[in-house]
């Protein structure tokens, strides 16, 4: 059996993060992942549907095109081809994932691990077994789609995200059950494939953890494409009705009714992956793992990190926390910090956030100060004809500290970085307000919501 200083289960972005960072200082690191190197992000999560999410905004702005005088003629798809790019994409990365583990020494196992109390590590693969032993151990075997218990759900052949990306062909109606990240993106995907959408939610708006204007804007956007949406309505039933999937919605006012369509997906929401530790029985929080700033569990010398322990379930974090881990494993005291964790959402428009909400900012106590701006008076936006969203600023009333952002409109996944560098640094709406931005940008307009609030506020303290 061969010993290792770290033994990391799980191949996702927490995971090997975890074992690169491990072995650059110094430890001897053995990394086992059951299917492919990159987890859910990179093979059924962020990398596929934003590769798909590309072609989509392609195919919108060719619609878009004939009204500024440049026809295309008859557009085809080929779904296969589109696949195929997505398939070539994923493997470059899964590729370029193996090739780092590879230069930072790291021994990858492939098969799937059962972590044992004494700190053997079992690995199943194929009709092998073999064994690793860890002096340190970090759990990242993240998340995996939840279906509700529906009647019948079983009977129908629902999709979840790991499963959409099998499609061999466009279908001609999808009915998406959830209203949150997953579900607007993938909503977006097929509506410009000229697909029927169904949206089916059962809390009382979309992307419910996100901003109540963003959430607003981006409503009314999907219902501008076509796509039908049920908020505070619940799917009690599934079932085939003439080759097509049928599921019994319940609406608020208790009423029923049917929504059909050629596929059905089911994104509402995930859990953790907890297959192969209950033999550590781990102190849990709720159905996750529960783990302190350093990343340790309840476990001596047994960290965890990513969708297992729950909170953002986002790639970056993940990530962020593998490398925490990491170095409290070789001895280097680390803790976590989710001060500053930028969300985004890859919708057309899109849609970016970090910091604190309005409501949290509230609840925290804040004196705070909040001013919006549109972008329908942002030049490059107007030139682009992109120009619904916004830039939302909060700041602190009494020390003008920035305290978070809300960005609906083109590129402002790549912009949010500005505010959350400048939340990082502790920077005030002052200095946001003196930093020269390029014109014509859409980024020029965090340079000129800071100004209307230092505006505002001179004229609030006048009065």
């Amino acid at each position: 059996m061969k010993i290792y200083d770290l033994v990391v289960v799980g191949g996702g972005p927490g995971g090997y993060i975890a074992a690169e960072h491990a072995a650059k200082h110094g430890l001897s690191v053995a990394l086992v992942e059951n299917q492919f190197l990159g987890g859910t992000c990179l093979n059924t999560g962020c990398i596929p549907s934003k590769t798909l999410l590309r072609h989509s905004e392609f195919l919108d702005l060719l619609e878009k095109a004939k009204q500024w005088g440049i026809e295309a003629g008859n557009v085809t798809l080929s779904f296969e081809k589109m696949m195929q790019r997505k398939n070539s994409v994923v493997e470059n990365l899964r590729k370029g994932v193996e090739f780092l583990l590879k230069s930072t020494n790291v021994n990858i196992y492939n098969g799937l691990a059962t972590v044992h109390s004494d700190y053997r590590v079992t690995i199943d693969s194929k009709n092998t077994q073999s064994e690793v032993y860890g002096e340190k151990i970090i759990i990242a075997t993240g998340s995996k789609p939840f279906i509700p218990p529906v009647k019948g759900v079983e009977q129908i052949k629902a999709h979840t995200s790991d499963t959409i990306f099998d499609l061999n062909y466009i279908p001609k109606s999808i009915v998406i059950v959830g209203g949150g990240i997953i579900a607007v993106e993938f909503a977006c995907i097929f509506s410009s494939l000229n697909v029927d959408v169904t949206i089916i939610e059962m809390g009382e708006r979309l992307i419910a953890t996100e901003d109540e204007d963003a959430s607003k804007l981006m409503t009314k956007e999907l219902k501008k494409k076509g796509i039908t949406i049920h908020i505070s309505a619940k799917v009690v039933e599934a079932s085939e009705i003439d080759s097509e999937k049928a599921l019994t919605v319940e609406l608020a006012n208790s009423e029923k009714m049917t929504v059909s369509a050629e596929e059905v997906l089911f994104a509402s929401g995930r859990k953790p992956n907890l297959t192969g530790i209950n033999k550590l029985g781990l102190t849990m929080n709720e159905p996750f793992i529960a783990v302190n700033k350093q990343m340790e569990t309840s476990f001596p010398n047994v960290y965890a990190v990513g969708d297992v322990i729950g909170g953002w379930q986002l790639a970056h974090v993940a990530s962020s926390e593998g490398i925490v881990a990491a170095a409290n494993t070789a001895g280097i005291h680390k803790e976590i910090d989710y001060k500053v964790v930028p969300r985004c959402i890859y919708t057309y428009p899109e849609i970016a956030s970090v910091g604190l909400s309005e409501k949290e900012a509230k609840e925290r106590g804040y004196s705070y100060r909040c001013e919006t701006l549109q972008l329908r008076a942002n030049g490059k936006t107007l030139a682009m004809d992109e120009s619904s969203g916004f830039i939302k600023l909060i700041a602190d009333d009494r020390y003008d500290e920035i305290l978070g952002a809300v960005m609906v409109g083109p590129h402002v996944t790549e912009m949010i970085s500005e505010v959350s560098t400048a939340i990082f640094l502790e920077g005030t709406v002052d200095e946001l307000a003196s930093l020269i931005h390029p014109h014509p940008t859409v980024s020029e307009g965090i340079w000129e919501v800071a100004r209307t609030w230092l505006e505002k506020k001179k004229s609030f303290i006048h009065h």
